[in-house]
């Protein structure tokens, strides 16, 4: 979709929220060579990116915002990723514990840019 949209000049908006959420997902899938990801990291920022946590964020900050991500999870919120090593499925209750730290985080991290 991409390549197409080097040649469309007009692209609607979906299709323009689609490409900006695939630059950012192909940034947070991103992983250091011979430093791959715990499997409960990993779903929290697919998880993040997919739900458009990320979406209004810089592409260039996102590296930032997933270190961010975790230690703030790590301190404020364990529980997520405990549940996820025990259970690794999105149930309901893990669900809403994942999108009230994302809406916390977020909103933090973007005030915290914003002040720089």
């Amino acid at each position: 979709m991409a390549a197409f949209a080097q040649f469309a000049s007009d692209l609607d908006a979906a299709t323009r929220a689609q490409l900006e959420r695939g630059k950012r997902l192909t940034e947070l899938l991103k992983q250091g060579q011979y430093v791959p990801l715990a499997v409960e990291k990993q779903v929290v920022i697919i998880y993040a990116g997919t739900k458009g946590y990320a979406d209004a964020l810089p592409v260039d900050s996102l590296h930032e915002y997933e270190q961010e991500l975790f230690a703030y999870i790590d301190k404020k919120s364990p529980e997520v990723f405990e549940t996820l090593r025990k259970k690794p499925e999105l149930t309901d209750e893990l669900t809403k514990m994942l999108d009230d730290t994302l809406k916390k985080f977020t909103k933090q991290f973007v005030a915290s840019r914003e002040k720089k």
